[in-house]
């Protein structure tokens, strides 16, 4: 057999030809599974920091929520509400109503709520099922509902039913309290349920379920009266009871949630306060309000929460963006007709579409995780799922993105690699041995900078020494690195506008525990002086004054008053129309906080007496100034705000509401403190509401 003898020629050109091709598949392979893999971590972080988010934020609405409920259940404005409407639902059931009004309300149930029943239910259902059963219970459905001049949106603005009873007596009395607590808080509806027999003596917005009673009335295996009957039989007055989110008649059938917390008097429980909670904030959160795009889920991302039940909480994307290939979709993967029907017939897919997947399970199960699944419509996609620590129920969290989109660059960067190696491939034969020394150094450097970069060091650059395709793609990693940079710079720009914007809101202190993560921010200080500043005659200016000019009136003023309260270290709390109210002594003590205020007030007189002078307004400025232990913290989810409460807040606003225009108006504790420093004189005793008489002290200025 002949033996093959290969020239110079040949040998360098099959060299050049293997290590050429050895080179680009070694570089294309290793780039494209370094920048798979970044990719796939990047997108699995996206995914968890999104679902960490909003985790936040719903568990922080229903800690609020619970707080908020707690505290008005405690006050005795909602006990002294319960006994007065509870005797006049008693009076009113010790009358037989005439069968006028029954026969009324009947036929108003048959116009009203039997069509609501039918398209609830999918059938016909006999509306004599849900008509309130207690003397009471027709004859405030009559006054309030059925017989009710608003429409069904704004019954809610009756306060009197103009009856004469003892009952809206006491319901023109307490409504406006309670339906503005309601909306000081947010929630959706309010009502009282009595614990003799759980009977609703209150209901703010006078659905169906007023003046029911929850143990044998209609809806009596509602969730409603599940958290009625375990907030009855607590013991503690903190206690609160949630009951998960299920179709609730009275509104339609829509997705309610409901929380109670007891009324105690006198060590016994009378009765609770119940808050209902409407899916439309927890959707909101969870969707972004339905610009996922704009959250960073790309095309196809999302977040959704399902139950216990495995049934979501909130609404998936594309029922809101494609609605009929998302039905499509649910009848291909084999969903029951029944469920489809009652996504169509109630118009959501919460609580009625059940997704039960690999994520939803270990979620339940209390674990956090990532990874590949296949999601409820078939697709693969990648997520990242974890519980929810709400009290009361077991809620998990996933947030995915189909596999297609989120590795769509690797395809295209796997396209680019097969071309570009191909591209060299072919060089290489051609033009043999300049390519050996040409193509050699590029490749190496690119390579290094793809290794680099799929590494993490983003600030990595390779020189295009040629205009080739090796060239090409050297200047088009360079513009991705480069685009890489400004981007980030685009970030951090936020980042410190945000930043700034956070501090023009909150105290430093309280600002950066809020970004370390702290959720309920609440401290108290042992001593602290709270001043509050009121104009005296701006109420009748106001009235002759364009509002513009207004504004800018009351924005020069306060402006002037910012600057001397940062000069003098005072924290500004908060301005309520023309009044404004400072803070000495946190979040940072100071040793010297009462003097300091009262130094802030005098010149606060002195800066209102100028401006009142240089825009020729008759206004003058009243101050009162109290020492002493307050609780401060942040409150709101979407609106943070830094505020105070404690007795010392209260007798500082009742100090400024009972003083002297030109003056500040001291306690004793402020007056001890500073006797020997500013000439006080002595106003004897003022009666103080809630406190009493109380000796105060005028500072002249």
């Amino acid at each position: 057999m002949p033996v093959v003898r290969w020239g110079l020629a040949a040998k360098l050109f099959a060299t050049l030809l293997l290590l050429g091709a050895i080179a680009v598949l070694v570089t294309a392979s290793l780039g494209y599974v370094r920048s798979r893999d970044a990719l796939e971590e990047a997108i699995y972080n996206q995914l968890t920091g999104a679902r960490r988010a909003k985790a936040r934020q719903i568990e922080t609405y229903f800690k609020t929520t619970r707080d908020e409920l707690r505290l008005l259940a405690s006050s005795k404005m909602v006990a002294e509400a319960l006994r007065s409407m509870r005797d006049g639902v008693d009076e009113l059931d010790r009358e037989r109503p005439p069968e006028e009004r029954r026969r009324k309300l009947t036929e108003w149930y048959g116009a009203n709520v039997g069509p609501e029943l039918r398209r609830i239910f999918g059938k016909d259902v006999s509306v004599d099922d849900y008509l309130p059963g207690p003397r009471s219970g027709t004859y405030l459905q009559y006054y309030y509902i059925a017989a009710n001049p608003h429409s069904a949106d704004r019954r809610v603005l009756l306060n009197d039913a103009g009856d004469g009873s003892k009952y809206s007596a006491a319901h023109a009395l307490y409504h406006p309290l309670l339906r503005g607590a309601a909306g000081v808080v947010g929630f959706w509806d309010l009502m009282i349920a009595d614990a003799r027999d759980g009977h609703l003596v209150y209901a703010m917005l006078k659905e169906i379920d007023f003046a029911t009673s929850l143990q044998n009335g209609p809806y009596k295996r509602s969730n409603v009266a599940a958290a009625v009957a375990h907030c009855l039989a607590a013991s503690d007055p903190g206690t609160v009871c949630l009951e998960d989110f299920a179709p609730y008649v009275p509104s339609n059938g829509a997705p309610i949630a409901f929380m109670a917390a007891p009324i105690f008097e006198r060590g016994a429980v009378i009765g609770a306060l119940i808050a209902q909670l409407s899916i439309e904030e927890i959707d909101r959160v969870v969707t972004g309000d339905r610009q996922w795009s704009r959250e960073g889920f790309g095309a196809t991302g999302e977040a959704y929460i399902v139950g216990q039940d495995h049934k979501l909480r909130s609404g998936v994307r594309a029922f809101y963006e494609h609605p009929e290939e998302y039905f499509a979709q649910l009848a291909a993967t084999g969903t029951p007709a029944e469920e489809i029907d009652a996504i169509r017939r109630h118009g959501t897919p919460i609580l009625h579409q059940k997704i039960e997947s690999r994520a939803s399970s270990s979620a339940l199960a209390g674990a956090e995780g990532t990874g590949r699944i296949s999601d409820f419509d078939g697709g693969t996609v990648l997520a990242s799922w974890g519980p929810l620590s709400i009290p009361g129920v077991k809620w998990a969290i996933v947030a995915k993105i189909d596999a297609a989109e989120a590795f769509a660059p690797i395809e295209r960067l796997q396209r680019d690699l097969l071309l570009v190696g191909s591209l060299a491939l072919v060089t290489v034969i051609a033009i043999g041995a300049w390519l050996a020394r040409s193509l050699a150094g590029p490749l190496t450097e690119l390579t290094a900078g793809v290794r680099r970069f799929a590494g993490g060091d983003y600030n990595v650059k390779v020189s295009a020494r040629s205009r080739d395709e090796i060239g090409q793609l050297c200047s088009a990693f360079n513009a991705m690195v480069d685009e890489i940079h400004a981007k980030n710079d685009v970030i951090e720009q936020k980042n410190r506008e945000n930043e700034q914007l956070l501090l023009n809101v909150l105290p430093a202190p309280i600002a950066n525990r809020l970004r370390e993560g702290e959720l309920s921010i609440a401290d108290g200080f042992a001593e602290v002086t709270v001043a509050f500043a009121d104009l005296v005659g701006f109420t009748a200016l106001s009235s002759s004054m364009p509002p513009q000019n207004l504004v800018a009136l009351l924005n020069g003023l306060f402006t002037r008053f910012d600057v001397a309260a940062q000069e003098l270290g005072i924290e500004k709390i908060k301005t309520v129309g023309d009044a404004y109210m400072a803070v000495c002594g946190l979040p940072n003590p100071v040793e010297n906080h009462a003097e300091r205020m009262v130094r802030m007030a005098i010149r606060m007189v002195h800066i209102c007496r100028e401006h009142a002078l240089e825009h020729r307004v008759p206004f003058r400025l009243r101050i009162g100034i109290n020492s002493g232990p307050v609780v401060a913290g942040v409150i709101g989810k979407s609106k943070y705000i830094y505020d105070l409460w404690g007795d010392t807040v209260n007798l500082a606003s009742r100090m400024e509401s009972a003083g002297l225009p030109d003056s500040i108006q001291v306690t004793s504790s402020v007056y001890e403190q500073l006797k020997d420093r500013f000439a006080f004189e002595p106003r004897g005793t003022i009666d103080v509401k809630g406190k009493g008489p109380i000796e105060v002290w005028l500072l002249r200025v």
